[in-house]
């Protein structure tokens, strides 16, 4: 029988402080305040490393340390960011990636060497998509707990499968995600991605020589500049699941109209990681080199800070997000916390995400590698939506920010992850 549906269903709406974390997981801060929580699990969590720059990785690093806060013994199974051998980062052991890409290879022997000798329930927890969970032995390991991005409409089926299995719950990251497994009567727990105090309107940075500068000279901009930014991973051509060729499309007859418009790309131009060659399709838009900047790709590459990203955000008078689909979509939220209003598509978890900007509506577009819906914005909707942007105050958005207060960090795991730690507490403890 799946316990799962004799449990109270804790659903509600919603987010790296502090403290060594000895190898065990435990907090040195939990260890001499607390009173001992009797929920406590031993995790093992399975998703980018905690020091990786992947809006996985952040979430990661953000996650882990309040478990272990609350007195959770945890480890992370770094299916991205480690090679070879074991680690630590921050008290925390790092478990390497196996051969197989996506690490199935080794996650039960990870999950079983963590385990070991312990007296807490032991669980697994993912964060990454679930369709690309193939190990037979997963099948054996008792508690699985699922933190699951859905980005198409429905739930594509190998991840209504995953979802439905008797061994395994899932968190879903939006309130779109959680209706989908509803639809499927998945019994789901709701938990948003979040954001840590770090994004908020952020004027200027420090430099390595002791000075400052805005955010604009850090991106090349001028004060006068309406400066649109788009913040996107550059990976996939079929599709192109970030929607590259309509934004810069309705860039390019916005630009070709507003002789003060100007693009920041942060993200990889080249398409080296299996994306875009976004030099050619700016060409091909009609974007000229001087309207347009990357990132700087040594810093790009190696992680920018995240106090440097608030910056740009600061200094963006929008950001251009109108994407196919979205498990969560971090940068919009990270965007509105600096002030900075946002352009999204009209689908999956991007509109609950808004609270100043534009909704774009497109059509559906159909995946066949996940046998289910995608969505492409409509390139008239996005142009209409970038000439209201520059239409509205170019000053920070209040309404943007109280509605990213939201999805901090520490709001969402006193409201979200608590109860939802207490509910798989139960669960694997049945």
């Amino acid at each position: 029988m799946d316990s799962r549906n004799n449990s109270k269903r804790a659903n509600g709406v919603a987010g790296r402080d502090g403290g060594q974390v000895d190898p065990s997981g435990r907090s040195a801060l939990a260890r001499a305040s607390r009173p001992s929580n009797p929920d406590k699990l031993r995790i093992l969590w399975y998703s980018n490393a905690p020091w990786t720059t992947t809006g996985y990785g952040q979430q990661t690093a953000q996650v882990i340390q309040r478990l272990a806060k609350e007195e959770n013994e945890v480890a992370v199974h770094a299916m991205y960011g480690l090679a070879g051998s074991a680690s630590m980062w921050n008290g925390f052991k790092i478990y390497p990636q196996g051969v197989e890409t996506y690490s199935n290879d080794v996650i039960a022997a990870h999950l079983a060497d963590w385990s070991n000798g312990s007296k807490l329930p032991p669980l697994l927890m993912t964060l990454f998509d679930t369709w690309v969970l193939k190990s037979p032995s997963l099948l054996q390991v008792k508690n699985i707990a699922s933190w699951v991005p859905i980005d198409h409409q429905p739930a594509p089926p190998e991840v209504a499968a995953w979802c439905d299995r008797p061994n395994v719950y899932p968190i879903a990251m939006s309130k779109f995600g959680s209706k989908m497994l509803d639809i499927f009567n998945i019994k789901n727990i709701y938990v948003p991605h979040a954001i840590e105090p770090t994004f908020k309107p952020t004027y200027s940075i420090k430099t390595a020589d002791g000075g400052s500068m805005t955010g604009r000279q850090y991106m090349g901009f001028e004060d006068d500049h309406f400066v649109v930014s788009i913040c996107n991973f550059n990976k996939g051509v079929s599709p192109s699941r970030k929607a590259f060729a309509e934004n810069l499309l309705a860039f390019g007859l916005f630009a070709a109209d507003h002789p003060d418009a100007r693009l920041y790309l942060y993200t990889e131009p080249d398409g080296a990681m299996g994306g875009v060659n976004l030099r050619e399709l700016c060409i091909s838009c009609g974007i000229g080199e001087d309207k347009y900047k990357f990132v700087d790709q040594y810093s790009y590459r190696h992680g920018i800070q995240q106090g440097v990203m608030a910056a740009m955000y600061t200094a963006s008078d929008v950001l251009l997000s109108a994407t196919m689909g979205e498990g969560f979509g971090i940068p919009v939220i990270e965007a509105q916390a600096c002030g900075t209003r946002v352009i999204v598509s009209n689908f999956s978890a991007q509109p609950e995400l808004v609270g100043d900007g534009w909704i774009v509506d497109g059509q559906p577009w159909w995946d066949q590698a996940q046998n289910s819906w995608f969505f492409t914005p409509r390139v008239t909707g996005i142009l209409d939506a970038l000439k209201q942007a520059y239409d509205a105050p170019r000053s920070r958005s209040d309404k943007a920010i109280a509605h990213a207060q939201g999805y901090g960090a520490d709001v969402v795991f006193e409201q979200y992850w608590k109860p939802a730690m207490k509910e798989l507490s139960a669960w694997c403890r049945s």
